[in-house]
């Protein structure tokens, strides 16, 4: 088998003696090729190369914004189950979303050993993947596409990801307090928090109107809060196509209410409510707002847009499980 390791150095619960026990570990039992990552968009590129040159599997080594990475390149000519490298995750973010989604430990030396033993054991899974590109016709029409694997969001938690990422250019740590700290500060600066500005639009439905928080989810959990899980969709799955959590109000009263629920949320149950709107297995829809708003997938903010066109894609990749 070949294969290749992509090490994000700056992973945040990864250390380089670990990088190297799984480098040897994974090198004893297959042809392995292992690069650390030296740029932003290295993943990408590193992930494109293997599938161009057909390798085996690829090994992403990092967090959720590695994994991303991985993935657009591995699916930069669009996906191939059968043909392109089967990809296995070894998680070392803060919080490892995707990883912990396909029920994999949350720790890297366990997930080194899981990853052997379903390879030798033949264990994969086929999974769906999401993908946002510009709208036709608007401002944001040349933004290339780009996958997700576990969630987008556009507007209210897109900024707070903003904000996480600004604080960790400052040299803070990517903690779950700090998120909870920059979610409560985003939530003060909402200018559109009572008035939304986002439309949903989907073939042959009516439009739903004047969203203030929209999320986009490829599987369930949407995210954890250190290790309790939170489900903004719980029917959303790696075997369907998007699910979308909306509100079109965030209001105190509000966001004590969905916030509690989504503390409490089960994988039977999440947020509900006469300001929520969540929409199950959707294979293409489009975002619109009045305004510039943030906009993030799998946690890395991409900056702002006015329209984003999702489009759900089951039977993407092949995942080591």
């Amino acid at each position: 088998m070949r294969a290749l390791l992509v090490a994000n150095p700056a992973a945040t619960t990864t250390s380089a003696r670990t990088r190297d026990v799984l480098t040897h570990a994974l090198a004893s039992e297959m042809k392995l090729e292992a690069v650390t990552t030296e740029y932003r968009g290295h993943a990408r590129d590193l992930g494109r190369k293997a599938a161009r040159d057909g390798l085996d599997l690829v090994v992403a080594l990092g967090g959720d914004g590695t994994v991303n990475e991985v993935v657009n390149g591995l699916l930069h000519d669009g996906p191939d189950p059968d043909r392109l490298p089967r990809l296995a995750v070894v998680p070392g973010g803060s919080t490892n979303v995707f990883a912990r989604a396909l029920g994999l430990p949350n720790d890297a030396v366990e997930a080194t050993g899981a990853l052997l033993d379903a390879l030798r054991e033949r264990r994969e899974r086929t999974v769906g993947l999401g993908l946002a590109a510009g709208v036709p016709g608007t401002e944001d029409e040349s933004v290339p596409a780009r996958w997700f694997t576990f969630c987008a969001g556009f507007g209210f938690d897109a900024g707070v990801v903003g904000r996480v990422e600004q604080q960790r250019e400052r040299g803070k740590r990517s903690t779950h307090a700090l998120y909870v700290r920059q979610l409560v500060r985003q939530f003060l600066d909402e200018p559109n928090r009572r008035h939304g500005t986002v439309t949903l639009e989907r073939p042959g439905v009516e439009p739903v109107t004047d969203l203030v928080l929209s999320i986009v989810c490829n599987t369930s959990p949407w995210t954890y809060l250190g290790n309790r899980p939170l489900y903004a969709s719980p029917d959303a799955s790696f075997d369907t196509a998007l699910d979308v959590l909306a509100l079109d109000r965030l209001s105190t009263p509000a966001v004590a209410k969905y916030a509690t629920q989504l503390l409490t949320s089960t994988p039977e149950r999440g947020p509900q409510g006469k300001h929520a709107v969540t929409l199950h297995d959707l294979t293409d829809f489009t975002l619109h707002s009045k305004v510039s708003l943030p906009f993030q997938m799998d946690g890395d903010h991409l900056g702002l847009r006015t329209s984003v066109r999702f489009t759900g894609v089951r039977r993407a990749l092949r995942v080591i499980v």
